[in-house]
Protein backbone atom coordinates (compact mmCIF):
# COMPACT_ATOMS: atom_id res chain seq x y z
CA UNK A 1 0.00 0.00 0.00
CA UNK A 2 1.43 3.26 -0.78
CA UNK A 3 2.49 5.81 2.18
CA UNK A 4 0.83 9.05 2.12
CA UNK A 5 4.28 10.39 1.23
CA UNK A 6 4.52 8.60 -1.99
CA UNK A 7 0.87 9.37 -3.19
CA UNK A 8 0.98 11.78 -6.26
CA UNK A 9 -1.50 14.10 -6.62
CA UNK A 10 -3.55 15.33 -10.01
CA UNK A 11 -4.68 18.61 -9.79
CA UNK A 12 -7.73 19.28 -12.26
CA UNK A 13 -8.98 22.65 -13.63
CA UNK A 14 -12.21 23.18 -15.20
CA UNK A 15 -12.03 26.14 -17.09
CA UNK A 16 -14.08 28.35 -19.30
CA UNK A 17 -13.09 32.01 -20.79
CA UNK A 18 -10.66 32.34 -17.95
CA UNK A 19 -7.28 33.78 -19.65
CA UNK A 20 -6.97 36.23 -17.08
CA UNK A 21 -6.63 33.88 -14.45
CA UNK A 22 -5.94 30.37 -15.55
CA UNK A 23 -2.02 31.32 -16.02
CA UNK A 24 -1.45 33.13 -12.42
CA UNK A 25 -3.40 29.60 -10.97
CA UNK A 26 -1.13 27.07 -12.62
CA UNK A 27 1.99 29.27 -11.37
CA UNK A 28 0.55 28.96 -7.80
CA UNK A 29 0.19 25.49 -8.68
CA UNK A 30 3.81 25.17 -9.53
CA UNK A 31 5.19 27.54 -6.72
CA UNK A 32 4.59 24.61 -4.22
CA UNK A 33 7.45 22.56 -5.54
CA UNK A 34 6.34 19.52 -5.94
CA UNK A 35 5.65 17.33 -8.46
CA UNK A 36 2.34 17.34 -9.40
CA UNK A 37 0.15 16.78 -12.84
CA UNK A 38 -1.82 19.62 -13.90
CA UNK A 39 -4.74 19.21 -16.00
CA UNK A 40 -6.36 21.92 -17.50
CA UNK A 41 -10.29 20.89 -19.01
CA UNK A 42 -11.39 23.21 -21.48
CA UNK A 43 -15.23 23.74 -21.78
CA UNK A 44 -14.71 25.43 -25.36
CA UNK A 45 -13.38 28.58 -24.68
CA UNK A 46 -13.15 31.26 -27.25
CA UNK A 47 -10.85 33.34 -25.10
CA UNK A 48 -7.39 32.05 -25.64
CA UNK A 49 -7.39 30.14 -22.17
CA UNK A 50 -6.80 26.91 -23.76
CA UNK A 51 -3.81 28.76 -25.63
CA UNK A 52 -2.48 30.28 -22.70
CA UNK A 53 -2.65 27.30 -20.66
CA UNK A 54 -0.99 24.84 -23.33
CA UNK A 55 2.90 25.59 -22.58
CA UNK A 56 1.83 25.00 -18.66
CA UNK A 57 0.17 22.24 -18.24
CA UNK A 58 -2.25 18.99 -20.05
CA UNK A 59 -4.85 20.40 -21.88
CA UNK A 60 -7.64 18.30 -22.76
CA UNK A 61 -11.03 19.64 -24.42
CA UNK A 62 -14.67 19.11 -23.20
CA UNK A 63 -18.29 20.26 -23.59
CA UNK A 64 -19.22 23.19 -21.01
CA UNK A 65 -20.26 22.00 -17.77
CA UNK A 66 -17.93 21.76 -14.36
CA UNK A 67 -19.49 18.24 -13.45
CA UNK A 68 -18.70 17.56 -17.31
CA UNK A 69 -14.91 18.95 -17.02
CA UNK A 70 -14.15 17.45 -13.71
CA UNK A 71 -15.05 13.83 -14.20
CA UNK A 72 -13.08 14.05 -17.87
CA UNK A 73 -10.08 15.10 -16.18
CA UNK A 74 -10.43 12.35 -13.48
CA UNK A 75 -10.47 9.70 -15.91
CA UNK A 76 -7.08 10.53 -17.64
CA UNK A 77 -5.46 11.46 -14.22
CA UNK A 78 -2.50 9.70 -13.29
CA UNK A 79 -2.12 10.83 -9.59
CA UNK A 80 -3.42 8.77 -6.65
CA UNK A 81 -4.90 11.83 -4.91
CA UNK A 82 -7.26 13.91 -7.46
CA UNK A 83 -7.68 17.96 -6.28
CA UNK A 84 -10.37 19.83 -7.85
CA UNK A 85 -9.38 23.96 -8.12
CA UNK A 86 -11.21 26.43 -9.27
CA UNK A 87 -9.12 28.80 -11.73
CA UNK A 88 -9.61 31.75 -9.46
CA UNK A 89 -8.90 29.64 -5.90
CA UNK A 90 -4.97 29.81 -5.08
CA UNK A 91 -3.72 27.47 -2.83
CA UNK A 92 -2.42 27.78 0.99
CA UNK A 93 1.54 26.86 1.34
CA UNK A 94 2.24 23.22 2.25
CA UNK A 95 -1.11 22.65 0.64
CA UNK A 96 0.26 19.44 -0.94
CA UNK A 97 1.82 18.10 2.18
CA UNK A 98 -1.38 18.61 4.16
CA UNK A 99 -3.12 17.24 1.94
CA UNK A 100 -0.80 13.84 1.87
CA UNK A 101 -1.01 14.15 5.70
CA UNK A 102 -4.42 13.24 5.70
CA UNK A 103 -4.42 10.58 4.05
CA UNK A 104 -2.36 9.28 6.79
CA UNK A 105 -5.52 8.26 8.19
CA UNK A 106 -6.57 5.19 6.66
CA UNK A 107 -10.44 5.87 6.99
CA UNK A 108 -10.37 9.48 5.00
CA UNK A 109 -11.27 9.54 1.54
CA UNK A 110 -10.63 13.52 0.96
CA UNK A 111 -11.61 16.59 2.28
CA UNK A 112 -11.42 20.87 0.93
CA UNK A 113 -9.80 23.78 2.89
CA UNK A 114 -11.11 26.69 4.83
CA UNK A 115 -11.63 29.52 2.60
CA UNK A 116 -11.12 33.34 2.32
CA UNK A 117 -12.22 35.37 -0.61
CA UNK A 118 -9.81 38.29 -1.69
CA UNK A 119 -10.65 41.48 -0.49
CA UNK A 120 -10.07 43.29 2.88
CA UNK A 121 -13.33 44.91 3.55
CA UNK A 122 -15.62 44.00 6.07
CA UNK A 123 -17.89 42.61 3.65
CA UNK A 124 -15.87 40.10 2.06
CA UNK A 125 -14.51 38.72 5.82
CA UNK A 126 -17.67 38.50 6.91
CA UNK A 127 -18.69 35.98 3.92
CA UNK A 128 -15.36 34.05 4.53
CA UNK A 129 -16.45 33.77 7.84
CA UNK A 130 -20.43 32.53 6.91
CA UNK A 131 -18.72 30.26 4.67
CA UNK A 132 -16.93 28.08 6.87
CA UNK A 133 -19.20 28.39 9.66
CA UNK A 134 -21.77 27.05 7.24
CA UNK A 135 -19.74 24.23 6.63
CA UNK A 136 -18.03 23.21 9.75
CA UNK A 137 -21.88 23.18 11.18
CA UNK A 138 -23.26 21.56 8.56
CA UNK A 139 -20.37 20.16 6.18
CA UNK A 140 -21.95 21.51 2.62
CA UNK A 141 -18.19 23.11 1.29
CA UNK A 142 -18.04 24.29 -2.28
CA UNK A 143 -15.48 23.70 -5.29
CA UNK A 144 -14.41 26.97 -3.73
CA UNK A 145 -12.88 25.54 -1.08
CA UNK A 146 -10.56 23.24 -3.27
CA UNK A 147 -12.00 19.33 -2.85
CA UNK A 148 -9.70 16.92 -2.94
CA UNK A 149 -10.66 12.61 -2.76
CA UNK A 150 -8.44 9.20 -3.47
CA UNK A 151 -8.73 8.73 -6.72
CA UNK A 152 -10.52 5.20 -6.18
CA UNK A 153 -12.89 6.34 -4.26
CA UNK A 154 -14.00 9.17 -6.46
CA UNK A 155 -14.42 6.80 -8.76
CA UNK A 156 -16.35 3.92 -6.52
CA UNK A 157 -18.71 7.00 -5.39
CA UNK A 158 -19.77 7.43 -8.77
CA UNK A 159 -17.67 11.29 -9.69
CA UNK A 160 -19.58 14.22 -9.92
CA UNK A 161 -22.68 14.01 -10.78
CA UNK A 162 -23.54 15.23 -14.40
CA UNK A 163 -26.11 18.67 -13.15
CA UNK A 164 -25.29 21.80 -14.35
CA UNK A 165 -25.07 23.13 -10.78
CA UNK A 166 -24.22 22.46 -7.08
CA UNK A 167 -22.20 19.85 -8.73
CA UNK A 168 -20.23 20.38 -5.44
CA UNK A 169 -22.47 19.45 -3.00
CA UNK A 170 -23.82 16.94 -4.11
CA UNK A 171 -20.30 15.44 -4.08
CA UNK A 172 -20.01 16.69 -0.60
CA UNK A 173 -23.00 15.05 0.41
CA UNK A 174 -21.33 11.73 -0.98
CA UNK A 175 -18.09 11.75 0.47
CA UNK A 176 -19.68 12.54 4.26
CA UNK A 177 -21.69 9.48 3.65
CA UNK A 178 -19.13 7.28 2.11
CA UNK A 179 -16.42 8.01 4.97
CA UNK A 180 -14.13 10.85 6.51
CA UNK A 181 -13.52 13.87 5.24
CA UNK A 182 -11.35 15.92 6.83
CA UNK A 183 -11.29 20.17 6.44
CA UNK A 184 -7.64 21.34 6.43
CA UNK A 185 -7.49 24.64 8.73
CA UNK A 186 -5.54 26.90 6.08
CA UNK A 187 -7.08 29.05 3.93
CA UNK A 188 -7.32 28.37 0.15
CA UNK A 189 -8.02 32.59 -1.35
CA UNK A 190 -10.83 32.57 -3.86
CA UNK A 191 -11.87 35.31 -6.11
CA UNK A 192 -14.42 38.17 -4.71
CA UNK A 193 -15.28 38.63 -8.46
CA UNK A 194 -18.89 37.80 -8.39
CA UNK A 195 -19.59 39.70 -5.58
CA UNK A 196 -17.20 42.64 -7.11
CA UNK A 197 -19.60 42.28 -10.38
CA UNK A 198 -22.96 41.36 -8.98
CA UNK A 199 -23.04 43.41 -5.50
CA UNK A 200 -22.22 41.94 -1.97
CA UNK A 201 -26.02 42.07 -0.60
CA UNK A 202 -27.56 40.89 -4.14
CA UNK A 203 -24.98 38.18 -4.96
CA UNK A 204 -25.28 36.90 -1.13
CA UNK A 205 -29.28 36.71 -1.61
CA UNK A 206 -29.66 35.20 -4.49
CA UNK A 207 -26.93 32.26 -3.48
CA UNK A 208 -28.71 31.65 -0.03
CA UNK A 209 -31.41 31.24 -2.10
CA UNK A 210 -30.76 29.03 -5.03
CA UNK A 211 -29.18 26.73 -2.08
CA UNK A 212 -32.35 26.44 0.18
CA UNK A 213 -34.73 25.64 -3.25
CA UNK A 214 -31.90 23.14 -3.75
CA UNK A 215 -32.30 21.59 -1.09
CA UNK A 216 -35.85 21.57 -1.16
CA UNK A 217 -35.76 19.52 -4.54
CA UNK A 218 -35.64 22.07 -7.00
CA UNK A 219 -34.20 20.92 -10.30
CA UNK A 220 -30.73 22.07 -11.00
CA UNK A 221 -31.70 22.82 -13.95
CA UNK A 222 -33.91 25.19 -13.35
CA UNK A 223 -31.55 26.88 -10.53
CA UNK A 224 -28.98 27.11 -13.19
CA UNK A 225 -30.97 29.94 -15.43
CA UNK A 226 -31.24 31.73 -11.96
CA UNK A 227 -27.49 31.41 -11.56
CA UNK A 228 -26.49 32.77 -14.62
CA UNK A 229 -27.34 36.20 -13.35
CA UNK A 230 -25.02 35.97 -11.01
CA UNK A 231 -21.81 34.32 -11.83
Amino acid sequence: MDTADSRKISVIIPVYDEREMIASAIENIRSEGEDVEVIVVDGGSSDGSREIAAGLARIEVSKKGRAVQMNKGARIASGDILLFLHADTYLPDRSFECIKESFIDPDVIGGRFKMSLTGKSVGYRTISMMINLRDRLFGGFTGDQAIFIDRKRFFEIGGYKDIPLFEDLDMARKMRKYGKVVRIPDHAIASNRRWVKKGIMRTIIKMWLLRLLYLAGVSPATLAKVYKDVR
